[in-house]
């Protein structure tokens, strides 16, 4: 079954992040993937075992940790299997060596995506207060890309002013 994607997240509102508790972050099964995983644990429950084979990079990890952390009930062997290719060999060669879970890897994706939430979370609402707050019908959010541009504009809007009060 293909899971589309990401199952879960941060819930969009609120920081979702337990700072007090070694930055623990609640993930929620999105809305829009929970019939995915609805149908993902029934057939868990009539499988022998359970082939994880999203994209070999971090955010597929990410995807295979979260569908196991799913998954985990139907109490089933669970393997991570990588194509790098959509070969009959690339396939073969991906379900001949089955592995688990890559932690380092998904813990990467992870430390990201808390980071994306807590600079996000203390600098969204500078970023509505001073530029605007949607865009395109959409809220604007920063995360760590955003924030350093954002440092940017600031910076250069106090030089702007501070040029015009000196004339």
């Amino acid at each position: 079954l293909a899971s589309k994607g990401h199952i879960r997240d941060l819930p969009k509102s609120g920081l979702q992040v337990d700072v007090e508790h070694g930055y623990a972050p609640h993930y929620e099964v999105l809305e829009d993937h929970k019939t995915v995983v609805t149908e993902m644990r029934r057939a868990a429950k009539e499988a022998d075992e359970i082939f994880l084979a999203p994209d070999p990079d971090r955010e597929g990890e990410a995807i295979a940790w979260h569908i196991a952390h799913e998954l985990r009930s139907a109490k089933k062997p669970m393997h991570r299997v990588e194509f790098h290719e959509i070969t009959k060999k690339g396939v073969q060669l991906g379900l001949s060596t089955p592995h688990q879970v890559n932690q380092n890897r998904f813990n990467a994706q992870q430390a990201r995506r808390i980071l994306d939430r807590l600079i996000g979370y203390e600098l969204s609402p500078v970023l509505w207060k001073r530029l605007a707050r949607r865009v395109n019908g959409h809220y604007l959010s920063a995360g760590r890309v955003q924030s350093a541009a954002l440092r940017l504009i600031v910076d250069r809007e106090d030089e702007i002013r501070a040029f015009q009060a000196q004339e």
